[in-house]
């Protein structure tokens, strides 16, 4: 057998036991770019739906000219329409006005809640870190203490005793997401303080508050960012849920959770008015999630 007849049965073999994939003999290549394309394209998804609701909640009369407090008991829940686009609810109001305006106090409840937190768990966090070993072990007993009290219950007692309200129910669910931020921040701020350049600025005279501010602090930012962001959609659900049993805003405002406590007794006889604000709710929580998610995965 001549080289010219071994090479051509070898390319022969070579083709028949190759798989029939489009991609070669390299493994592992199937299908690597679609988990990707799926990552951006849900990202996108999930921005475009962020940048939606901050213009709702900056400017809603720019998305509705009718007032979504007007009452008309001659509308009452009128279904569904091109002169109501929702339909209206049990007192007559346009739902979709309601839904617009109701997105600045269900969101900004929540946002502001883990703003709160985020800052007040990174004092923290920092301080029982930094700290010797007894304020430390006070600290993290504290935070166990909160944390082994059910969430909604430690909501609901505070702002049973602050009063309701948007600024208590933000402080309340501020007090219950604390403890997560304190936690993660001092686990980061332990692992940043034994990095050689920590320890080399320590070497050159730098205080502590220097080494903090200069070195630590700006090294645990991805993880709690992260942890922020994942959190921000069960915010917003737990603002909703204070709203719902009379906790959050007061009447007549409209907000998500409270739609949805008005609509439960006429769920029988009309859909509308539960369907959208929960529907308006789930896409504004699964847009946080799935962008938190993906901030998540670029910090690690």
């Amino acid at each position: 057998m001549t080289v010219a007849q071994r090479s051509t049965r070898v390319s022969t073999t070579l083709d028949a036991e190759r798989p029939e994939t489009g991609v070669g003999l390299i493994p592992g290549r199937v299908g690597a770019g679609r988990p990707r394309r799926r990552s951006v394209v849900g990202l996108g998804l999930g921005l475009a739906v962020l940048a939606l609701l901050a213009c709702v909640t900056a400017a809603p009369g720019l998305f509705t000219g009718v007032d979504p407090n007007a009452v008309d008991l001659r509308q009452t829940l009128r279904a569904p329409s091109g002169d109501h686009w929702f339909g209206t609810d049990q007192n007559g109001r346009d739902l979709y006005a309601r839904i617009v305006y109701g997105a600045r106090p269900s969101l900004l409840i929540g946002v502001g809640a883990s703003l709160l937190a985020l800052v007040g768990g990174v004092v923290v966090g920092v301080l029982a870190a930094q700290s010797n070993s007894v304020v430390d072990q006070v600290i993290s007993r504290l935070l166990d203490i909160v944390m082994s009290v059910p969430g909604l219950l430690l909501v609901f007692l505070i702002v049973a005793v602050l009063g309701t309200g948007s600024t208590n129910a933000a402080v309340g669910l501020a007090v219950v997401g604390l403890p997560g931020f304190a936690r993660v921040t001092r686990a980061e701020v332990i692992r940043v303080r034994s990095c050689d350049y920590v320890e080399a600025a320590h070497g050159l005279g730098w205080s502590k508050v220097q080494v903090v501010v200069r070195h630590v602090v700006p090294n645990t930012v991805g993880p709690i960012v992260a942890l922020a962001t994942v959190g921000l959609g069960s915010m917003i659900v737990a603002s909703s849920s204070l709203s719902f049993v009379g906790l959050g805003p007061r009447p007549p405002t409209a907000e998500w959770g409270a739609m949805l406590a008005g609509s439960r007794n006429y769920l029988e006889v009309a859909w509308w008015p539960a369907v959208f604000p929960g529907l308006a709710l789930t896409v504004a929580v699964l847009a946080v999630t799935v962008v938190g998610e993906r901030i998540q995965g670029l910090t690690r």
